[in-house]
């Protein structure tokens, strides 16, 4: 008999331990496993090329004849290999944009590639880039505007017959498609197969969305359909590449719909209560524009911003969706390309080495007896695996003892998703010289979530959940030691001459010259402004004392300051490109405080994203209180007539050049003629040539 209790008394035991140590039960919403595959992929590329590309525009009417598109060197394998080569899973492309051209051979409409003279009507992009990514190894998207301003039916019934034909045609013929991509932006002017008129839609219920999106599930089973209202991902909520610091994955989905006008304010963050789980994803351009503009060339992101952008999407819940502007050749530019590798070479070297991989972790709570759901589960380096509490537990703490005191300055954390987000509020902590200080205080982890920080010493870190929805599911944890960003200095100079040379991180040292020789260590070291007044080449590097690491040179030229200089208007001289002068007398006179022997004289237009008042046409006088006998003083005098060219498609600084070289004091800059009639004037900047 005694026997027999203590098998039973061992055997109870062994069952309630199972009990305690069976797995969590889940938190509704939770994700399917297509949507947990696509949060893994975190990073993938947006390829916006189209008819675009060619009438450089952001938006297309729908009237530019197809046999405009005509890339002259179309390589979708240059966009794979960019793709592969910097760590991005897949390529999600603009098939069908709002203008309606489509750039696959479609059935069901001429505005298509078939009627371009891009190899002769015979072409297919969509074919092209499904053949690169399989070659490559990366996942295609596909994204379809709803919208269509060249379709003569848009806004009646017989349309979306049409539009769901585009769409079996799309996720038939190309093979597994991981993502279908349909915009916001639907309904308003347009050419509509000429009636050139505004039609406007019901976004809640024209598109009968339920019944098109069966077919993607019909088609496609395994692809996220991305929109403001998913059903299966959704926008974060902006163009800038930031998600915000709470993100919840669960949405209230039912009361959200695509081109929703209030959604960015009150849905974008998702809902701690929400009914569905719809995660988000950050769509953001490299450039300015999402299509190609030769005069966006320059404005690229810096490595500063893209890191910026990464760790504020991938790091805070999201997945980003980075988009490069393919070029009229057909091709990544260059300098796209250029800063994507610092990118992916600056992460590679903030994510280098793990501080806690494999290490001892201690749990102030933990799941019944069982080594199931230990804490060291966190550091193991399987997402599979995780550390959790007994259900109904909703705050806890991780602690890591690093052994000896050791910097770092990253800290990444996973909740396990698969059975929900769970972490409401949280707090990290580390051990400094025996006392525990707090790094940061956050609210929602979700997939992933990584924090910077200025470097700390500890000898212990600890995450303390302070809240959650039921037992907090912490998959990974994960510690760096980010070195310092290195990138080319940025040059600035103010009104007063005054130039600064700035570095991405402040551990950075710059190096410069000012006689036109190439920068090295041995160069003079910034440490505050310059004075730069007269014609001056500034050359410079930043150099990482730490990591030995040098950027590219930087090399910018200035001309004579603007500090003399005096104008009724001020923000056509204050050397910064970013103000504009609006010219109401379509003139704009300045006096350089001194006489000057010009050579030319420089116009930037405005430099916003859509410029307006660009001038075309210009006329520059130029007026002398010389005493010298060979030169009419006193009276203005025409030195230069004529035409900026390309500001139509170009609006960037232009340098005008005089047949001769002309002594004065005075300048006006007068404006005959605007890309558009109507607006007036602007000028960002007006400079001087005097070499």
């Amino acid at each position: 008999m005694r026997t027999m209790k203590l098998w039973y008394a061992m055997a109870l035991s062994l069952i309630l331990t199972e009990v305690s140590a069976q797995r969590p039960t889940a938190i509704e919403p939770i994700p399917s496993p297509q949507q947990v595959a696509w949060q893994q992929m975190e990073f993938y590329m947006f390829v916006h090329f189209n008819m675009n590309t060619f009438n450089g525009q952001e938006w297309g009417y729908g009237d530019t004849p197809a046999q405009t598109f005509n890339p002259t060197q179309l390589d979708t394998r240059q966009w794979a290999r960019i793709a592969k080569e910097n760590g991005m899973t897949g390529i999600i492309l603009t098939a069908k944009h709002h203008d309606g051209f489509c750039l696959w051979p479609s059935e069901f409409t001429d505005y298509s590639v078939k009627n371009a003279r891009w190899k002769k009507g015979k072409g297919d992009v969509v074919a092209d880039l499904a053949a690169a990514c399989k070659e490559y190894g990366l996942k295609m998207g596909v994204y379809l505007s709803p919208w269509d301003r060249n379709h003569p039916d848009y806004g009646r019934p017989e349309y979306i017959t049409y539009f769901r034909s585009q769409l079996r045609e799309l996720l038939t013929n190309y093979g597994e498609v991981f993502e279908v991509w349909f915009d916001g932006a639907n309904g308003g002017d347009g050419y509509y197969g000429g009636a050139n008129e505004v039609r406007k839609v019901d976004k809640q219920s024209y598109y009968d969305w339920p019944n098109t999106i069966k077919i993607v599930r019909e088609l496609q089973p395994k692809a996220i359909v991305f929109s403001d209202a998913g059903p299966d991902c959704r926008w974060v909520g902006n163009e800038d590449g930031r998600a915000a610091e709470t993100t919840w994955s669960p949405l209230l989905r039912d009361k959200v719909y695509p081109g929703m006008p209030e959604y960015a304010r009150q849905y974008a963050k998702g809902q701690e209560n929400g009914t569905h789980w719809v995660p988000a994803e950050t769509d953001v351009s490299i450039r300015p524009g999402w299509y190609y503009h030769p005069n966006e060339d320059d404005k690229v992101k810096t490595l500063q911003e893209l890191l910026d952008i990464y760790y504020e999407s991938v790091g805070r819940n999201t997945t980003l969706l980075l988009n490069f502007p393919v070029d009229q050749r057909g091709i990544i530019h260059e300098n796209d390309e250029r800063q994507l590798k610092k990118l992916t070479a600056q992460l590679q070297l903030d994510f280098e080495e793990d501080l806690v991989s494999g290490r001892t972790v201690t749990s102030t709570k933990k799941r019944g007896k069982g080594a199931r759901y230990e804490a060291n589960h966190t550091t193991d380096g399987d997402y599979e695996t995780y550390w959790t509490t007994d259900e109904g537990t909703t705050s806890a703490s991780l602690t890591i003892d690093f052994e000896e005191p050791t910097t770092f300055n990253r800290f990444l954390v996973q909740e396990y998703i698969p059975l929900g987000q769970r972490v409401k509020r949280w707090t990290l902590e580390a051990q400094i010289k025996g006392e525990w200080e707090t790094i940061d205080s956050q609210t929602t982890i979700g997939y992933k979530r990584i924090l910077r920080f200025e470097d700390v010493t500890a000898t212990k870190v600890r995450l303390n959940i302070l809240d959650a929805r039921s037992s907090p599911l912490i998959s990974t944890i994960e510690v760096y030691n980010a070195p310092a960003v290195v990138d080319v200095p940025t040059v600035r100079r103010n009104k007063s001459g005054e130039v600064s040379l700035l570095a991405p991180d402040d551990e950075v040292q710059i190096y410069y010259t000012v006689d036109g020789t190439e920068p090295s260590l041995q160069s003079a070291s910034y440490t505050q402004p310059l004075l730069v007044d007269k014609p001056t080449w500034i050359k410079a590097i930043a150099f990482d004392p730490k990591t030995q690491r040098l950027s590219d040179v930087q090399s910018v030229h200035f001309d004579v300051s603007h500090r003399r200089w005096s104008s009724e208007l001020p923000e056509a001289i204050d050397e910064n490109s970013g103000s504009n002068a609006v010219l109401t007398q379509n003139s704009l006179t300045i006096d350089l405080g001194e006489e000057l022997v010009l050579h030319g004289f420089a116009y930037t237009p405005d430099q916003s994203r859509y410029p307006h008042g660009v001038i075309t046409n210009y006329v520059l006088e130029l007026k002398s209180t010389s005493k010298n006998p060979n030169i009419e003083s006193n009276r203005w005098r025409p030195v230069a007539i004529g035409e900026f060219p390309n500001m139509a498609n170009n609006p960037v600084r232009q340098e005008i050049r005089f047949n001769e070289p002309h002594v004065a004091r005075f300048i006006r800059f007068k404006a005959k003629q605007l890309v558009t009639v109507g607006e007036e004037p602007i000028v960002a900047e007006i400079d001087v040539i005097t070499e």
